[in-house]
């Protein structure tokens, strides 16, 4: 392959967005990687410093855009963030925190959905919050509703702008008792975050529980929150006046390594996956059961490989502990090399199969159904939302000229190709970046054989 230079801000070889791989597949991917924290904890963990009255160390912070993202946030507020000594560690200083302009936030906010989790913090600290018009990865109508409708009930002013979204709390934030239609990550971290220093008791039920849930309660244990959690995710809150920074390090990306166990299964290659751990990995790890995969657990990492022929599964996404829909992407690029018929129910985001477009142009027999399938029993309730990919295989990929949709299709598009036999040509790949930390270097030494040409 061919290295064009390193930089210290995306995590890997420069370029942006735009950056393009010529990728030679057909290839083995042999070797080993590290996972460090999760991005659906790391990014969190750096907004609740904000509630602290002293600085937070964070630890196995991954080198990937989001965290850029937070971080230059979190300095427009004037947090100072600086590395702590050890690789992946970051001090972050709230005691300056101030006001930022409008423009300011929206510049530094870019596509990136995090300023909605500064709200209830801010409202703590300074009163006041804004909101920009907010991007992300096109896989759903991702709707805040629950976010504004979780502040109002604290007692926020939402104001509406051409611009975004203006937040006051001329009265202070109380406690509330909040029922989520729907057990969404973002909405229980938005409530988490903003109860801690609310005044009074917050009940939240029908609350996420997903581990970066747990872990983002860990820290905020650390900083002085007193939070506890019941069976049938309902979670409480209790209020306090003052919270200190922490000390904490942060959860493996279980995200990450599933993706990596499925890139090792779809080229017949075999990589061990430094980090990982088996209880959060349980559901995953059941599924490449099911299919014949092979897995070795060890003590500071899990070894994923093919380990012969693959049989073809059905798999329903659904919340934790059910299968995680960010799962799903990278298995289907494997699940074109099993035996036979497989269906993955996609119950979380509705317009999450668009990935599949462009397997189907490198050959992969994969039908979707808009509206879901009725057939079969279901152990996940059938959603209005909900869409259906019918896998048929073992198929054949080839090379072909590839356009980065989303993070988890865009690397779904790098293994495909890597699978594939000949050239395939995938733009846009800057993407991946946001949540796959020295992608560029991993791939090379797993021996992927790639140029990057843009």
């Amino acid at each position: 392959m061919t290295l064009l230079g390193e930089t210290a801000t995306t995590g890997g070889r420069k370029g942006g967005e735009g950056e393009v791989l010529a990728i030679r597949g057909g290839r083995a991917l042999r070797g080993t990687v590290e996972v460090l924290g999760a991005k659906n904890l790391v990014t969190k963990a750096m907004v609740a410093a904000l509630l602290g009255e002293s600085p937070s160390v964070l630890r196995d912070v991954p080198d990937i855009s989001d965290v850029a993202v937070v971080r230059s946030l979190l300095e427009v507020h004037g947090v100072r963030v600086e590395e702590a000594g050890e690789r992946g560690a970051l001090l972050l200083d709230p005691r300056d925190v101030e006001s930022a302009h409008m423009e300011e936030i929206d510049a530094h906010a870019g596509a990136s959905r995090i300023p909605i989790l500064f709200c209830g913090p801010l409202l703590h600290r300074l009163g006041q919050a804004f909101i920009p018009d907010l991007g992300g990865c096109r896989i759903g109508d991702r709707p805040i509703d629950f976010h504004l409708d979780a502040l109002r009930k604290f007692g926020a002013v939402v104001e509406k702008l051409p611009s975004g979204i203006r937040l006051s709390a001329p009265r202070g934030l109380h406690g509330a008792n909040i029922h989520l239609p729907y057990p969404s990550v973002g909405a229980t971290e938005q409530v988490l975050l903003t109860a801690v220093r609310a005044e009074g008791t917050t009940e939240l039920r029908n609350a996420a529980i997903e581990p970066e849930i747990m872990d983002l309660i860990a820290v905020l244990q650390k900083m002085g929150a007193i939070i506890s959690y019941e069976p049938n995710r309902v979670v409480l809150i209790e209020g306090v006046p003052r919270l200190e920074g922490y000390d904490h390090r942060a959860i493996f990306d279980r995200n990450e390594a599933a993706s990596w166990a499925s890139a090792a299964i779809a080229t017949d290659g075999e990589i061990f996956v430094a980090g990982a751990q088996q209880q959060e990995m349980l559901t995953f790890l059941n599924v490449l059961r099911k299919t014949g995969a092979g897995f070795e657990i060890r003590e500071d990492g899990i070894l994923f490989r093919r380990g012969g022929d693959l049989r073809g599964v059905t798999v329903e996404t659904d919340v934790h502990p059910g299968f995680m829909t960010d799962w799903q992407q990278p298995l289907i690029v494997a699940l074109t090399q099993a035996q036979g018929r497989s269906v993955v129910h996609e119950t979380v985001y509705e317009n999450r199969f668009g990935f599949t477009q462009a397997l189907v142009q490198m050959g992969a027999d994969i039908t979707v159904y808009p509206h879901g399938l009725q057939e079969g029993p279901r152990r996940v309730p059938r959603r209005s939302l909900e869409q259906a990919a019918v896998i048929t295989g073992p198929t054949s990929l080839r090379g072909a000229d590839i356009t980065v949709p989303d993070l988890r299709g865009g690397y779904s598009h790098v293994i495909a190709a890597l699978t594939a036999e000949g050239e395939s040509t995938v733009r846009n790949i800057g993407i991946i970046r946001r949540g796959y930390a020295d992608f560029l270097d991993k791939l090379s030494a797993l021996g992927a054989d790639f140029d990057v040409v843009g």
